[in-house]
């Protein structure tokens, strides 16, 4: 129990002074005018104004509390290296043993692991946790147990109490890692574009070497073997040769005494994109559909378009001589013959035969489709009549014959079942709600894919695949009226947009395929098929180790599975004939970014309230009391700060003066002043 006089004064403070002033001044007066009761008089006013103060004897019923210690135990992925483990065991231990002899102390241990998104140790963040849960006033030490390899100091509170690092890792210890400076998301496929690695060489290295292995594998193939010197910024200018994801693997072997080799390895993971998509569009006559190709390709920046429409055909006879002509001529030779193979896609939209591409061209083009080139028929009339394109050298590649019939009737375009498997077609909407279209070319299907029928459930669109290279053909040029909005129009941006995209080899639109999705260390596996089922899929993780996985439809023609990666690092898919690699994990994992053990992140924090640093591997130190403000660490020993708190469980209050004890002084005061000074 404590006992203390406070005040709760009668009046205000203010008025107060001005009544002692007052008192004061009388007396001060009758001293200066000889009167012998002067002092009795100010006694009389100093009992008046003490009362008037209204001081009060306040009991206080105090419970002490405890002092709490902070030990923070870093579990993350850089404190699992070497003997680092044991280290952090034995010193938490042996410290909560030294806190649990001290009196009135009571110890919190947070254990930190590894945070989610590959953040790095956040000490600090669990650090403020604790203090936002913990009153800061019984906090008397915080004590944390790590490498001092904390990636959060950026958060770091304002101390309560000394903070002290148990700092584990040993001073012989080095480590190799490999760095890569700049890894762009995109690249263009077949350019190069330049990466920058470094090796480096940190710790105490036993023997200084110059140079380093390198290894480098793209997609998990076998690995290509370079030397680069260590310590030096290597700039390394790589290919991609596909499009869509690029998986490459750059390795330097590990060396014996290194701390680990999980930074001696980076995965990269680029997007292969073309440089631009060259197309060339062949209109044989000026038609509605003609401006729905031109749009749908000029609205891809992407998209390089050559844009031919034959207006005037040799058979025209209008009698204007050539020469005020204001037409460009077609450059036959140099398209279909010279830079043919630049183009990725060539499209004839109602071309027919008019002497104007003589059929060594087009015997051209069907080369060009056999070596990896693609081709887009989009029919009208004219593929039905005597002029056909298919009654030409492009025959034996095209996937319909044409009967000579066209077909003037209102039918709505139906996917098929095949259809609804296939990237081109799947998911293009409610065909209830598609608009109608007016026109069929009858055509009888040769090769390939049906995805799409029309009327009485004939061909309407139809892909295959010719060698190396891809044919389309769309029998009906009526697709321009969905674009119009007619009868409520249909999804015709998006399917051509596919189908344009399809022919020009787009890994996302490949009907039979096997790719797999990173999220952090969680995969999903995913395999589209034009078959009804899939086999298992076999993972070859990091390590070596097999896992067979078995997918599930999730829609059809796609299969999926979701799969935990335990490791970081390259994981191989394989399916029947069909194969994937994808990475787990961040190219270089924050944890083994820094490796070797020190002070400098923490020191900042430290230095605040005078805290210490102490090598686990050079013993443990003493604890001792050391006062607020005094240095709380040194040779051998680190100190924490007793806050002395306590919780006051009752107050009792109670009057240091009695009314009528104030009233006898005073009255007494002031008689005995009288008396005295009547007796002069």
């Amino acid at each position: 129990m404590t006992g203390t006089v406070i005040f709760d004064p009668l009046i205000p403070w203010p008025v107060l002074m001005v009544v002692a002033a007052i008192a004061i001044s009388g007396v001060v007066l009758a001293l200066w005018r000889g009167l012998s009761g002067w002092a009795l008089r100010g006694l009389a006013a100093l009992v008046v104004i003490a009362a008037m103060a209204g001081p009060v004897y306040q009991v206080e019923d105090r419970t002490p509390l405890t002092d709490i210690v902070v030990m923070i135990e870093d579990e993350s992925a850089s404190q699992t290296l070497s003997d680092r483990p044991e280290q952090t065991a034995q010193a938490a231990a042996e410290l909560a043993a030294e806190i649990d002899t001290r009196d009135n102390t009571e110890l919190r241990r947070i254990r930190v692991a590894d945070s989610d998104g590959d953040e790095g140790t956040q000490v600090m963040a669990a650090l403020n946790k604790v203090l936002a849960e913990e009153p800061r006033a019984r906090i008397a030490g915080i004590l944390v147990v790590s490498d001092g390899i904390v990636h959060d100091v950026d958060q770091a509170p304002d101390l309560p109490a000394p903070m002290h690092l148990l700092q584990t890792g040993r001073a012989s210890d080095w480590d190799r890692r490999l760095i890569v400076r700049n890894a762009p998301a995109f690249a263009i496929i077949g350019e190069p574009v330049t990466l920058t690695l470094r090796v480096e060489d940190s710790g105490a290295v036993p023997v200084a070497a110059a140079n380093a292995p390198l290894e480098i594998s793209v997609d998990g193939n076998a690995p290509e073997h370079f030397t680069i010197p260590i310590g030096v910024d290597v700039e390394l200018p790589v290919k991609l040769s596909h499009g869509g994801r690029n998986v490459i693997q750059f390795t330097v072997p590990g060396v014996e005494g290194e701390l680990t080799d999980r930074n001696n390895t980076a995965l990269i993971q680029m997007n292969g994109v073309r440089d631009r998509l060259r197309v060339l569009l062949v209109s044989g006559e000026p038609h509605p559909g003609g401006r729905t190709w031109r749009n749908l390709l000029k609205s891809d920046s992407s998209v390089d378009l050559v844009h031919f429409t034959i207006l005037r055909p040799p058979e025209k006879q209008d009698g204007v001589p050539v020469d005020e002509l204001s037409l460009i001529a077609f450059p036959t030779r140099e398209l279909f013959l010279e830079k043919i193979n630049d183009f990725d896609l060539i499209i004839f939209d109602r071309y027919k035969r008019r002497g104007i591409l003589p059929a060594v061209y087009l015997e051209n083009v069907t080369n060009y489709i056999n070596d990896g080139g693609a081709v887009l028929i989009a029919a009208g009339p004219d593929f039905a009549s005597a002029d056909s394109i298919f009654r030409s050298p492009l025959a034996p590649i095209l996937p319909a014959q044409p009967t000579a019939r066209v077909i003037e009737e209102r039918f709505v375009p139906t996917v098929t079942d095949m259809g609804h498997r296939h990237p081109v077609t799947t998911d293009l909407g409610d065909s209830e709600h598609w608009g109608a279209w007016l026109r069929q070319v009858d055509v009888l299907f040769r090769s390939g894919e049906t995805l799409m029928t029309g009327v009485d459930d004939r061909p309407l669109l139809v892909l295959d695949r010719v060698g190396e290279g891809r044919v389309a053909m769309l029998a009906s040029d009526h697709a321009w009226l969905w674009s119009r909005g007619f009868d409520g129009g249909g999804p015709q941006l998006e399917l051509l947009r596919r189908l344009a995209h399809w022919m020009m080899k787009e890994p996302e639109l490949e009907e039979e395929a096997l790719w797999a999705e990173a999220n952090g260390q969680i995969m999903r596996v995913i395999r589209q098929t034009l078959g009804d089922d899939v086999g298992t899929v076999t993972i070859t993780q990091p390590n070596g180790e097999t896992l067979e996985v078995t997918l599930n439809e999730v829609s059809p023609g796609r299969f999926e599975a979701q799969i935990f990666g335990p490791e970081i690092g390259l994981y191989r898919l394989k399916e029947g004939e069909h194969s994937a690699v994808i990475g787990l994990g961040p190219a270089a994992p924050k944890e083994f970014e820094r490796t070797i053990a020190t002070d400098q992140i923490l020191e900042p924090v430290l230095a605040e309230l005078r805290g210490g640093v102490i090598r686990v591997e050079d013993g443990l130190p003493s604890i001792r009391n050391v006062r607020a403000g005094r240095p709380a660490a040194g040779r051998g020993w680190i100190g924490l700060t007793p806050r002395d708190a306590y919780q006051t469980s009752s107050v009792t209050q109670a009057g240091v003066l009695p009314p009528w004890l104030v009233l006898l002084l005073a009255g007494g005061f002031l008689l005995a002043g009288w008396l005295r000074e009547g007796r002069r």
